[in-house]
């Protein structure tokens, strides 16, 4: 008798080093995003309260020489300037997971890539079709539609610490790898659909101190005194091409090495491992933050929830991200599973990914910068953006909450087995069982 083959198992347990570096990744950007959360709450009161001038001054307060064009309000500093730091450090991430992460693996790759990239396409898809159901869509309403396609990991990773659930190990991984893919694709569409007036030279000289980085980080040099001014030079020559210069910060965190070399030191810790330690904290705990104390300052009260209602971009902005994003990257999900006959983790269910689904439908950092270069920053359109993001963001987390919520018994225990190492060697016992030990022989 014949034993027919094993199917294919998706969301399996990642390698125990895999684990650990996820895990000190997402309590940074834990931490992060509930600074977030703080930081949005305290924009939308002073912006609400009879103290509104004078919020609406320090974002418009313009600093920095006119001379070079860098003559920008505090708002612009904090999307261009502090944004690229993230998009930097995600430029890291994004590097590490395809070449020495999950993504290295193709057939662990594909799943994460399908759903995000399903998770991008079907809420553009929904705001077209929104925009044009319930309203006129003259002029530039159409412009918006990638503001729904972004995931915020931190917003998202700070949900699940208020709501206190234990998301197991292979679904952090996924979440993790999930807003990795969507912040490349979330840069790629930037640098290539929101770009209005590109200046060749400027960019052909932006290359310049951009190879200048590259050379220096591959011999493996790491002082902030030489690295800064050429990356700060990069920054600014791509910013004066026209182009969002948070697209500098993605290509410079793609140069750097996520391998080991002989001039990394006896530690043997990358200049990547270096670079994230330094930046991480910086970005999820000051940039992403500022970012969106000066970005999500919006008007509620006085009608201007009542206009955002009627906006049929608004309207669009919303369906995306609730329905589009939670349809798309469980569709993408289940579609690749249906196509190459794999199944979930036995340790997993459908539950779990309409959960994280849900969860993916978070979408604050991305969604209004993308929203200021569709609609212009601080015009009324980009205004009821804003309020959508958040309207958006808020009702996605709330059904999250609930998903999540009724697995959450099944998440803690399957956190408790994760964590018991009985043979007191350091790495806990379902991370070096037999078939672990398997999935990760070479040629799997």
């Amino acid at each position: 008798m014949t034993t027919p083959p094993l199917r294919p198992r998706l969301l399996r347990r990642s390698t125990w080093p895999e684990v650990q570096r996820v895990t000190g990744a997402l309590r940074t950007e834990t931490v992060g995003g509930i600074l977030l959360l703080v930081a949005a709450v305290v924009a939308i009161v002073w912006a609400n309260s009879p103290w509104s001038e004078a919020y609406a001054a320090l974002r418009d307060l313009r600093v920095g020489p006119a001379s070079l064009h860098l003559d920008l309000t505090l708002a612009q500093w904090a999307s261009d300037g502090l944004l690229a730091v993230f998009f930097f450090v995600a430029g890291v991430e994004l590097k590490r997971e395809f070449v020495v992460g999950d993504l290295a693996d193709p057939a662990k790759a594909a799943l994460p890539i399908a759903a995000a990239l399903c998770g991008v396409a079907l809420p553009a898809v929904l705001f077209t079709l929104t925009s044009r159901a319930v309203g006129p869509v003259g002029g530039d309403v159409l412009r918006g539609w990638a503001v729904p396609t972004a995931t915020d990991i931190a917003f998202a990773l700070a949900v699940l610490a208020v709501i206190n659930t234990h998301l197991p190990s292979a679904l952090r991984s996924f979440l993790l790898t999930l807003a990795v893919v969507d912040d490349l694709v979330a840069i790629t569409i930037i640098a290539l659909f929101y770009t209005d007036h590109l200046n060749v030279p400027a960019l052909l000289l932006a290359l310049v101190p951009l190879a200048l980085f590259g050379f220096l980080v591959h011999r493996r040099v790491d002082r902030w005194w030489l690295l800064v001014p050429v990356a700060v030079l990069a920054w600014a020559l791509v910013h004066a091409s026209g182009i969002h210069a948070t697209v500098a910060g993605v290509v410079m965190g793609l140069l750097v090495p996520v391998r080991t070399g002989p001039r990394d030191g006896a530690a043997r810790h990358t200049l990547a491992d270096r670079f994230e330690h330094r930046l991480r904290p910086f970005s999820a705990g000051f940039a992403v933050p500022v970012f969106a104390f000066m970005a999500a300052g919006v008007t509620v009260v006085g009608g201007g929830l009542g206009e955002a209602l009627s906006d049929p971009a608004a309207i669009g902005v919303v369906v995306g991200l609730v329905l589009g994003k939670m349809l798309g990257v469980f569709g993408g999900t289940w579609g690749f599973a249906r196509f190459t006959r794999a199944e979930l983790d036995s340790d997993l269910g459908w539950a779990d990914v309409f959960g994280l689904s849900l969860l993916a439908g978070i979408g604050f950092t991305v969604s209004p910068l993308i929203g200021e270069l569709a609609y212009g920053p601080g015009s009324p359109r980009d205004e009821h953006i804003k309020l959508a993001v958040l309207a958006g963001s808020l009702a996605a987390a709330l059904v999250a909450t609930v998903a999540l919520r009724l697995r959450n018994r099944h998440y803690r225990l399957l956190c408790e087995a994760e964590e018991v190492d009985a043979d007191h060697d350091g790495v806990p016992d379902v991370f070096a069982s037999p078939s672990d030990r398997a999935d990760e022989a070479p040629g799997r």
